[in-house]
């Protein structure tokens, strides 16, 4: 290795954070949302075998109790506080009917109704937790300090937020970069995916820009700080989620849209069924007995057990096949999405740079065996990435590689070896021989980064190097345009030829390349100003803005940053592109589901509340009448867990 920096004496005030990442997680019961429904959940599962083994009701008793404390103060309080504005929130009205249903001796479903509440209380708290902690260790990315350079030529390492623009930094081999700056001197590769998703590292030397967070290769630099650590990139890309994540319109489910309204008319036509009879001079146990049939025969709950059976269905569904969907709420967003926006770089391709072309040069002797073997062995001391593209392009072929003596590696530059006898070089053209192959040309233009062996001082041949569309990439753009009626839009930071080049292998028309994070989620708002609820599927830290402004966000599970994996609102685990429209698809089969269970509800409830008015409705056969109509819309949601269900997404989408 070289470099064109001399080392200076290093006054070091703190360690430099340049290893792993710590991740920051909030635990599940730190949450008190958490805490209380794991309460009322213990208490009920143990009440519940006591009550249905005939055990006496003062062991059961004061179990259910609990789970109705523990479980239901928390949502009765808020729903109290919203009652005092003048807002009547369908939890404090859940709180009644369970203390409705207990007070007829329906105990174990108003302990049941509590607990379902609280835990999707407490699953709220913990997903709202986890994205603020993923968005807080982005800022981990960039290093805790870094080595400003002082004007009589030492060094002095400072925390990021002390460097002002204009100070230079010295940023060594392997650093994370603590500022947003450029290039004064000194050569090297960056990897800058975190900002810009690029594949493989970009090259640097004077002049160029480079970010805080981004990763050093095998060079030093020095650099001038060009902005306060407040306005570095990655500080906005976190300003950015921040925002969207504020933004974006608060989504509910098709029934929670007209709960205000159901809620109140309830409310007041139970009282009127209690109050109007009582005026005419019918009994009080009479017209109570009356009222509670009506509030239990008009309780909302078929028709929320309508919506959320298919939907979790669905979810689970969709789980069995490696795609986590992270709530009801998303699951129906999906089938809404009529437009999509892909990422390029770990989404539309593998995310990790191959060899496609071997290419001896005439006169070099050499066929493409020969080539890739002299490459590899040269190349295979180095730790570069496209070093080990190359080495395993020859392991997938089956060469055997000699050793390499004399390797040395230089910046930006390439590396060099003794190979059996021979001395081979092997790196970028313009830096190797001023007698640049023709075919360079033809390789670059066509998307690929042109790699030059020399062999013995004379170029001896070519080799592509580029990241690979995923074999199911352009099944799942014509599927994804099947679904929405649009072919989706790549939205990459990488260079317009590679994006080129990908898309239309992919078979997409409409390509933004060169994008930052802010680039990515301004596209994003300008399709959805259009009217348009866009989907967007992505991978990267640089993606992690578009994901949380989108109208639902899905991000590539295997190689995803955790502030993607946290922002997105469904994650393909397998790793597996075609999940996607597969997804979308049984999302939609869950929307039509939910129509029908909503049709059946409707007519249970009106027909038992039209008996309830009309005529003597027992409260036996009311409680069997609308608990019958539960069980119905259930199992009807239930549907969506048979495998059948998957595969006729699939092949819905297909």
């Amino acid at each position: 290795m070289t470099s064109t920096l001399t080392p200076q004496p290093v006054d070091r005030a703190g360690p430099s954070r340049t290893g792993p990442v710590p991740r920051r997680r909030t635990r599940v019961l730190a949450l008190p949302e958490a805490r209380w429904a794991a309460a009322a959940t213990a208490c009920f599962l143990l009440a519940l075998p006591l009550q249905l083994t005939g055990a006496p009701a003062w062991t059961w008793g004061p179990l259910y109790a609990l789970a109705y404390a523990t479980g239901g103060w928390e949502p009765g309080w808020e729903g109290l506080k919203a009652l005092k504005d003048r807002t009547l929130d369908v939890d404090l009205l859940m709180v009644v009917a369970a203390l409705g249903a207990a007070s007829i001796g329906q105990v174990m479903d108003g302990a049941l109704l509590i607990v379902i509440f609280a835990t999707s209380g407490a699953l709220e708290a913990l997903a709202t937790a986890r994205t603020a902690d993923s968005v807080r260790g982005l800022l981990d990315l960039a290093p805790a300090t870094a080595t400003r350079l002082t004007p009589d030529g030492g060094e002095r390492t400072v925390p990021v937020e002390e460097l002002t623009v204009g100070d230079t930094v010295l940023v060594r081999p392997g650093e994370r970069l603590g500022a947003d700056g450029h290039v004064l001197d000194g050569a090297s590769e960056v990897d800058q995916a975190t900002i810009t998703g690029e594949p493989l590292p970009v090259p640097k030397e004077r002049g160029d820009e480079v970010f805080a967070g981004t990763l050093n290769g095998t060079g030093a630099l020095r650099v001038r700080v060009a902005r306060d650590a407040s306005d570095s990139v990655i500080a906005r890309i976190v300003r950015m989620v921040k925002e969207a994540s504020e933004t974006k319109a608060p989504t509910q489910l098709f029934i929670e849209k007209v709960e205000q309204r159901y809620s109140l008319g309830m409310v007041a036509a139970t009282l009127a069924v209690f109050l109007v009879p009582l005026a005419f001079g019918e009994q009080l146990s009479e017209a109570l007995l009356r009222a509670m049939t009506f509030m239990i025969v008009a309780s909302p709950c078929a028709v929320v057990l309508a919506t959320m059976p298919p939907l979790l269905s669905a979810i689970a569904n969709a789980g069995r096949h490696g795609v986590l969907v992270k709530s009801a709420v998303v699951m129906e967003r999906l089938g809404q999405v009529d437009a999509v926006a892909l990422d390029k770089t770990g989404t539309l391709t593998e995310g990790s740079p191959r060899v496609t072309d071997v290419r001896p040069l005439p006169g070099s002797g050499l066929d493409e065996r020969e080539l890739l073997t002299l490459a590899a062995a040269a190349e295979r001391p180095s730790e570069h990435p496209l070093a080990r593209a190359v080495v395993d392009a020859a392991h997938e072929r089956g060469l055997d590689l000699p050793d390499a003596r004399d390797f040395s590696s230089a910046p930006g530059v390439g590396v060099e070896a003794v190979v059996d006898g021979r001395t081979v070089a092997v790196g970028a053209p313009a830096r190797l021989t001023d007698d640049v192959p023709a075919a360079v040309a033809g390789l670059e233009e066509s998307g690929r980064t042109a790699v030059l062996v020399v062999v013995d001082g004379a170029p001896a041949g070519l080799l592509g190097i580029a990241d690979r569309l995923r074999p199911d990439a352009a099944a799942t753009v014509a599927a994804l345009t099947a679904l929405t009626g649009a072919a989706p839009t790549l939205l990459t930071g990488d260079n317009p030829r590679a994006a080129a080049r990908l898309a239309a292998e992919a078979g997409i028309d409409d390509v933004r390349a060169g994008l930052l994070p802010q680039d990515k989620l301004t596209a994003v708002r300008e399709l959805e100003s259009t009217g348009r609820k866009v989907l967007v599927v992505g991978d990267g830290v640089n993606d992690a803005p578009a994901l949380a402004a989108a109208h639902t966000g899905i991000a590539m599970g295997r190689a995803g940053s955790d502030l993607a994996l946290e922002t997105a609102d469904a994650v393909i685990v397998r790793d597996e592109l075609a999940a996607v429209p597969a997804t979308v698809a049984l999302s939609r089969r869950a929307r039509r589901l939910v129509v029908q269970n909503l049709v059946i509800a409707g007519v249970f409830i009106a027909g038992l509340v039209v008996w309830d008015l009309a005529g003597e409705l027992p409260l036996p056969l009311g409680v069997a009448g609308h608990e019958g109509s539960t069980v119905l819309v259930g199992l009807n949601g239930l549907r969506l867990l048979r495998e059948t269900a998957w595969r006729r997404a699939v092949a819905e989408s297909g």
